[in-house]
This record gives structure tokens, C-alpha cells and sequence, in this order.
């Protein structure tokens, strides 16, 4: 079992059939060339967790807020079907965690769809709080 930060496109091609469980609108083709451009443009990373394969990916960001200082956000973190309830998302989350303060960051964030109970119980188990609302307008 080891967590590595997906460098190649090989790497990046290869959480592609876990994250497309979380966001099954990015098709090959199109979750690579997104994950890259990302990272050139905003600092965008995924890390994965492999056990035999691919069983658990993120994709994270560092970013600083005048009002909150440097901080690691969490975009997604999906564990594949068949292997949830594992330990696998855990330890992800725990090493990115670790990965935060070893880089400087204050703070963890993420953003979770309302609708997504599991995860909201997964996040608080995590010693993760509520701490504000998030809203958005889309066009």
C-alpha cells in the first residue's frame, strides 16, 4: 500500500476509473487534459492511495485567504466501489492532513455536496467541524 502524488499522465490516467465514480462527467481524454491544466493554472494536485491497484484518489489544492492564512483544500476524495469502508479513504485523508502541516498549511478544507450524508459523517468522524456556508451562482 503506498499514497503517491500522481505526476505522469500514466499516473493521472490511472485514477481516472476511481474520480470518474465521484464525477462521471469527465471522460479520459477530458479529466486529463482538466487535472493538468489545473495544476499549471491553480496549484491543482491528486494524490492516490494504491492497494493492487488504484483503490482511493484526491484531488487537492494549497491556496492562502487573507482571512484565514495558508490552507489545504480537498476538491474530491472518492474511494472505489467494492472497497469502501476499508480504511482506504481514511488513510488518504490522514496522510493529506499530514501532507498540509508538512507544507506549511493552517488549516484543511473541503466542500461537500449537502445531499452527501456518509461523507459529512466520514468528515466529522475525522475531527473535521462545520464552519461556514458555501454558495454559488451558476451559469
Amino acid at each position: 500500500m503506498s499514497i503517491k502524488i500522481a505526476k505522469t499522465d500514466a499516473e493521472i490516467l490511472a485514477c481516472h476509473p476511481v474520480m470518474s465514480q465521484l464525477r462521471p462527467h469527465l471522460e479520459l481524454g477530458a479529466f486529463l487534459a482538466q487535472v493538468k491544466r489545473q495544476g499549471e493554472n491553480h496549484d491543482f494536485r491528486l494524490v492516490y492511495l494504491t492497494d493492487g491497484g488504484v483503490v482511493a484518489v484526491a484531488g487537492i489544492r494549497i491556496a492562502e485567504w487573507l482571512a484565514g492564512g495558508k490552507y489545504l483544500e480537498i476538491e474530491d476524495l472518492v474511494t472505489v466501489d467494492g472497497a469502501r469502508s476499508e480504511g482506504h479513504g481514511g488513510r488518504l485523508f490522514d496522510w493529506i492532513v499530514d501532507y498540509a502541516k508538512a507544507e506549511g498549511c493552517d488549516e484543511v478544507k473541503l466542500v461537500s455536496n449537502v445531499t452527501r450524508y456518509g461523507a459529512h459523517r466520514f468528515y466529522l468522524n475525522k475531527r473535521m467541524s462545520i464552519a461556514a456556508h458555501y454558495f454559488s451562482i451558476k451559469f
